[in-house]
C-alpha cells in the first residue's frame, strides 16, 4: 500500500515551529517554507487542508527537514530539494511535487488540486 509523505523545508521543535510562526507574521512573502505557509496558519493548520485530509483514505505522513533526514538518508536524504511531496510504495520514494511546483503554488485550493490524482476518496 501506498502512502503520501510531505517534507517541509523546515526543522522539528518547538522553537523552530514559533520560528516560523513570526516569520509568517512579519514578513510571510519570505517564509523558507511553502508548503508550511500553504497548510498552516499563524499556529495551526488551515481548516481546508485538514477536511481535505479527512475525506481521503490514503495514508499521509507530514515530516520536518530534519525528521525526513534522519529517516531516509541513507537512501534518499539529498535527492531531493524541499518543500517535497512524495509517494512511497514499500522501499521506493517516488516524486509527486517537487520543491519547484510547490513554490509555484499560491493558493491551498492549488495543492489540492495537485494531490486529488494521488488520493482516494472516502
Amino acid at each position: 500500500m501506498s502512502k503520501l509523505i510531505f517534507v517541509y523545508n523546515a526543522n522539528s521543535g518547538t522553537r523552530n515551529a514559533f520560528k516560523e510562526s513570526l516569520q509568517k507574521l512579519l514578513n510571510p512573502q519570505a517564509s523558507n517554507c511553502r508548503l508550511c505557509s500553504l497548510t498552516y496558519g499563524l499556529t495551526s493548520e488551515k481548516t481546508k487542508w485538514r477536511k481535505f485530509k479527512l475525506q481521503t483514505s490514503t495514508e499521509m505522513q507530514f515530516l520536518h527537514a530534519d525528521e525526513f533526514m534522519s529517516q531516509f538518508k541513507s537512501k534518499f536524504g539529498i535527492q531531493y530539494e524541499l518543500p517535497v511531496v512524495l509517494k512511497q510504495n514499500h522501499y521506493e520514494l517516488e516524486l509527486v511535487l517537487s520543491a519547484k511546483e510547490i513554490n509555484q503554488l499560491v493558493h491551498l485550493d492549488q495543492l489540492i488540486d495537485k494531490l486529488k490524482p494521488h488520493v482516494t476518496n472516502v
